[in-house]
């Protein structure tokens, strides 16, 4: 992580007015939240909608802060701690950021996409880390405040830092990849999360293209080469190259492709006589494992490497994840977030998996679909296979047409939609038996984890 005197801070931050006898004070590490500053860390109060971080200043300094950043207009700056002036407290972490950027001789993957990001941002973790000294965003911090904290967290020698990118509306992406400069560009895919602020799908390839404009010279583009959204917009770019996917038209196709119920198998073209195991639920992952394999080939590694790395992956809660459930129940908690695209593939999930008791989805609302939401969610209900799932339980207002669209061809008595979670808890429990499967997954602020917790082992 940065490791600088305040001289330095403040000539990196482009602050001012830092005390003479201060210059030489050495900060360590950088933090935004009073809750997690470690000692000697520079501590920097961002102002958000409905908080000012300037207020919790005296929390900071007695959990450990050695320095703080101050915005210019924030009345009574502290006087027990040095303190470096700047105009905008955000705008000052991102220009930190971005000095200590470009001070760094990495190398640099950034990855985007509609859906599997954090999944491929694992593995591709995973692979490289075989060979080289790695780190990659942690959680969530994949956007305008989360990517310069990330930055400043790399170590000096770092060989490769992966660094995920998300967005919700035009220039984000552009701006965090400006930050970036990277050497690698990953899009995962094309869906429809964001619909309502880009209007369209052409919009969000639109966005996720931005990842481009700060792709160094040099630099390579992999990309789902199925989509024709990115494949006629890349045509138009001076820009090397490789695509993944599914047909035989892409560099990286699959030959074969197993799911089992601990995780995937597959094989690609160009290796065909490897089987590849990795540790992740959903055949729609050999994608983002083919995303990891084009990028650990950028940068030389073995396929031994990269066969051993696919099976030491490890990905993020609450994506696909598998749980042992109550009374020998399996529960597959992807309730971190939901789009049609996802929903899909997890449910092709559950049709393909073998047990000896019921498959149950417990589905909920998928958010910021825009003015098409509700044939979004029909069309998910309708998706969803009779003969391969028992019954379908679906949460909150938008869950209702995800149950409107099952019932079009599941007997009524199999489809249940509820508003209340506590009651769609008590419910789920009547249906579990010993060697049950249960899907649950739909946007972050359903919070259906919590059902995951009710049955928990």
């Amino acid at each position: 992580m940065i490791k600088k005197i305040l001289a330095q801070i403040e000539q990196m931050a482009k602050g001012e007015k830092l005390d003479p006898q201060h210059q030489n004070v050495v900060i360590e590490g950088v933090s935004i939240d009073t809750r997690t500053i470690s000692p000697g860390n520079l501590y920097i109060p961002i102002i958000g909608e409905t908080f000012n971080g300037h207020q919790f200043v005296n929390a900071a300094i007695e959990n450990g802060a050695a320095a703080v950043l101050w915005g210019s207009d924030q009345p009574n700056p502290p006087q027990q701690i040095p303190v470096i002036f700047v105009k905008d407290t955000l705008e000052a972490l991102q220009t930190l950021a971005k000095s200590y950027r470009d001070e760094l001789t990495m190398k640099v993957v950034g990855i985007t996409g509609s859906n599997g990001k954090t999944t491929t941002k694992d593995m591709v973790t995973a692979v490289l880390s075989t060979s080289m000294r790695v780190q990659k965003t942690e959680g969530n911090l994949n956007n305008q405040i989360g990517m310069p904290l990330t930055i400043l967290r790399l170590k000096e020698d770092t060989e490769v830092a992966v660094l995920e990118m998300g967005m919700s509306a035009f220039g984000e992406i552009e701006f965090l990849t400006r930050l970036a400069r990277p050497d690698v560009a990953v899009i995962t895919n094309i869906g429809e999360s964001h619909m309502m602020e880009l209007g369209s799908r052409e919009g969000i390839a639109k966005a996720k293209l931005e990842i481009v404009a700060g792709l160094s010279k040099e630099g390579l583009l992999i990309y789902q080469g199925d989509e024709p959204l990115l494949k006629e917009r890349v045509k138009s770019m001076d820009i090397v190259t490789t695509t993944f996917g599914d047909s035989q038209q892409n560099d990286l196709y699959p030959l074969e492709i197993k799911q089992e119920n601990e995780g995937t198998y597959f094989s690609i073209n160009e290796q065909e006589k490897t089987e590849f195991y990795v540790p992740v639920l959903g055949k729609h992952n050999v994608n983002n494992a083919m995303a990891a394999i084009a990028v650990a080939r950028h940068f030389g590694l073995s396929w031994d490497k990269i066969e051993s790395g696919l099976k030491q992956i490890k990905i993020t809660n609450m994506r696909l994840e598998l749980i042992e459930g109550i009374n020998g129940t399996k529960l597959i908690n992807d309730a971190y977030n939901a789009s049609p695209l996802s929903m899909k593939a997890a449910i092709s999930l559950v049709h393909d998996l073998q047990t000896t008791g019921k498959k149950i989805v417990v589905l909920g609302d998928m958010l910021e679909l825009g003015e098409n939401e509700i044939e979004y969610h029909k069309e998910v209900g309708r998706f969803i296979q009779p003969d391969k799932v028992d019954y379908v339980l679906t949460y909150g207002r938008l869950g209702e047409h995800i149950a409107s669209g099952a019932r079009d061809q599941f007997a009524q008595d199999r489809v249940f939609a509820y508003q209340d979670k506590e009651q769609l808890i008590v419910a789920l429990r009547k249906y579990l038996s010993e060697g049950d499967i249960v899907l649950v997954k739909g946007s972050r602020g359903m919070k259906l984890e919590e059902v995951i917790l009710a049955f928990k082992k």
